[in-house]
């Protein structure tokens, strides 16, 4: 058979294929998004599992007229597929390519920007109300999955659906996985359903049967339809989507596209809102996949033959050190327990949970829940340890700020890819986290320099929370760490809070780091003594409390301060040595802020923003050279040097 993809030009492309078009067609779908995962690494099992769910839908309604709004997006690859963008799926990811996520300005299709889940049925249900009130005609459709329907902003939205009794098709995309297993009742009462498949039929066939019943057959319609409700309880418990003003139906064989195609059209025959419960398998398609969906969520490169991973060799990641580092430090503290919002494996808690299982709780993707469950444990006289992602952490602001510092509860926040994320782009980039912290009453952040340190601060944190002082937060990278050595867990010192490191003297400026950007500046003061330039550089360790005695005494000695974070500068740690030396009445101090934009970040390797925001040691150097004025010049050897020169980036200075 010809190949049927290069073909499809977009959605009216594939309304005109016939069925057995439409199953080879899905087969090079899947062969497509192989060889582009495999390459670069992206979101793998779930774009697998929605295959021809998202055939039937552009089969069924026509896009971008009708919206088709996908719940977080990372399965969407099918969708660009068949959109327009098949020719560019191999550069999913990359910077200057196509988003893993959907984004509006890459496509008409792409209704939804979204990389948290559970918020596509709260979009939805307003652009349909939007469009009721423009008098417009055109169908709205959230697709979300099971793993979503376990955060509470999916119900408080089907709750306000079913009473506005709109026009709006949720499709509930359901694997029985988010990125873990889904854990908690809603996905056992999606267990229960799934168990169940004849109650749908029985509903839509008892009343026809029964009236064919001579004389007593409409009296026998009659009561069945008064007994319907009782027996839908007896089949299914909880009837959870009907109670909420939601027509079910369901569920169906999601990698059966005709099967799929009536229940849509049987959605829009429907009035109000309509839940289509389709069955799909993570995976779908790629066998190692199907067999461990956790493990291919979201791979790197790999060999498509084999299915083995291709890894390069290199030091542990943040997240194992972190998770490594909690087990040893709960063998000694039984009051250490561990906290995910559906996130073990992404935070290193896998680690923990087959350490203590009983003091492991995977909340489902339910971040604010996370937090005020953490609370309620720290009231309790336990040790919680909430390993968020830090832009995940923002879904709960609310959370922390009401449910754990007003009340100064000891729980610690450990927040896993904080600063630049790489390929997961905007809705993934943890640049807020120091601004939106350490405003909060009590909160104390902090960021290591490297990997041990972070078994540094992690004691610390345990200590700090387990002696009742208060919340506090620790932030570190994705990725690997430096390859550092770490020191065992018997000889791990805390550290003394608000206390900073001074990596090496010098008087003509400073340059003060927060996280790893500490060897960032090491690298740019070493380029500067080559000019006879002498840098003082600070790992700053914590932003709050910040370590305002020596912010002062390395202002009065060098009067120019050079800040580095991977972050965004308003708000950020330079923005708190600002505050610091204005507390303190210093005038006079040059300083120059450098640090990420407060923009749109999208996706890319961090490397590459590094220099296009002036982050790199040379680009440091160069901003360090700008504040050493008059020219500092310096014999080095048998040569003059002086230092002098432009530099530009993102930041603030003070004069």
């Amino acid at each position: 058979m010809t190949p049927i993809l290069p073909h499809i030009r977009g959605p009216e492309d594939v309304k005109a294929l016939r069925p057995d078009e439409c199953a080879a067609l899905a087969r090079e779908m899947r062969e497509l998004i192989v060889d582009a995962v495999c390459r670069n690494g992206g979101h793998f099992a779930p774009n697998l599992g929605v295959v021809e769910l998202t055939i039937a839908l552009h089969r069924v309604f026509s896009s971008p007229r009708d919206k088709i709004l996908w719940d977080v997006g990372h399965q969407s690859y099918p969708h660009k597929l068949l959109t327009g963008r098949a020719s560019r799926i191999h550069t999913v990811r990359q910077h200057g390519g196509l988003s893993g996520f959907c984004k509006r300005s890459e496509s008409p299709h792409d209704i939804l920007e979204a990389g948290h889940a559970s918020t596509s049925i709260s979009a939805a249900l307003g652009l349909a109300k939007a469009r009721d009130l423009r008098g417009e005609d055109f169908h709205v459709v959230a697709v979300i999955g099971d793993g979503a329907m376990t955060a509470g902003m999916a119900y408080e939205a089907m709750n306000n659906a079913g009473h506005q009794k709109t026009n709006l098709i949720v499709v509930l995309n359901d694997n029985s996985m988010s990125i873990a297993p889904n854990v908690g009742a809603i996905s056992s009462y999606l267990n229960k359903i799934r168990s169940h498949p004849a109650y749908n039929r029985w509903k839509h066939e008892a009343g026809r049967v029964l009236k064919r019943i001579p004389w007593a057959g409409e009296s026998l319609a009659g009561w069945a339809d008064k007994m319907k409700d009782s027996l839908k309880y007896l089949l299914v418990p909880g009837i959870l989507f009907e109670e909420l003003g939601f027509t079910y139906l369901g569920p169906v064989d999601g990698h059966q596209i005709e099967a799929v195609e009536n229940a849509l059209r049987q959605a829009i025959r429907t009035s109000g809102p309509v839940l289509v419960h389709v069955l799909t398998q993570k995976g779908k398609g790629y066998r190692p996949a199907e067999a461990d969906p956790d493990a291919w969520h979201g791979p790197g490169p790999f060999d498509p033959e084999t299915g083995q991973f291709i890894k390069k060799p290199g030091p542990p990641t943040y997240s194992k050190v972190f998770g490594q580092t909690l087990v040893e430090l709960a063998a000694a503290d039984e009051r250490i327990v561990g906290i995910t919002a559906a996130m073990p494996s992404g935070t290193g808690l896998d680690l923990f949970a087959k350490a203590f299982p009983d003091r492991y709780f995977d909340v489902g993707i339910a971040e604010q829940h996370a937090v005020t469950f953490a609370a309620g444990l720290a009231m309790g006289g336990l040790v919680p340890v909430a390993a968020i992602y830090s832009t995940f952490l923002q879904r709960a602001y609310d959370q922390v700020i009401h449910d754990v510092c007003l009340m100064n509860l000891p729980v610690v926040f450990c927040l896993d890819r904080a600063g630049l994320v790489g390929g997961d782009g905007a809705t993934h980039q943890g640049v807020y986290d120091l601004t939106y912290l350490r405003c909060l009453p009590g909160m104390v952040v902090m960021a290591p320099k490297d990997e041990d340190e972070l078994r540094r601060m992690l004691k610390t944190a345990v200590e700090h929370a387990g002696a009742g002082r208060g919340p506090i937060a620790l932030r570190y990278p994705r990725g690997s760490g430096r390859g550092v050595a770490l020191t065992p867990v018997e000889a791990v010192e805390p550290l003394e809070i608000g206390r900073a490191e001074v990596l090496r003297e010098g008087e003509d400026v400073a340059l003060l780091a927060v996280g790893p950007m500490a060897y960032f500046a090491l690298e740019a003061a070493a380029a500067l003594e080559l000019e006879g330039i002498e840098a003082t550089v600070v790992n700053a360790r914590f932003v709050r409390p910040l370590d305002g005695d020596l912010v002062e005494a390395v202002a009065r000695r060098c009067g120019r301060l050079v800040c580095v974070e991977e972050h965004v500068v308003r708000g950020g740690f330079g923005s708190a040595v600002l505050e610091e030396l204005s507390a303190r009445g210093l005038r006079g101090i040059r300083t120059r802020l450098l640090g990420l934009p407060s923009a749109v970040i999208d996706h890319g390797d961090p490397k590459l923003f590094y220099r296009e925001f002036g982050l790199t040691p040379p680009q440091i150097a160069e901003a360090a050279r700008q504040l050493v004025r008059p020219r500092v010049v310096r014999a080095v050897g048998h040569r003059q040097v002086a230092g002098g020169a432009t530099a530009g980036s993102d930041g603030a200075s003070q004069s």
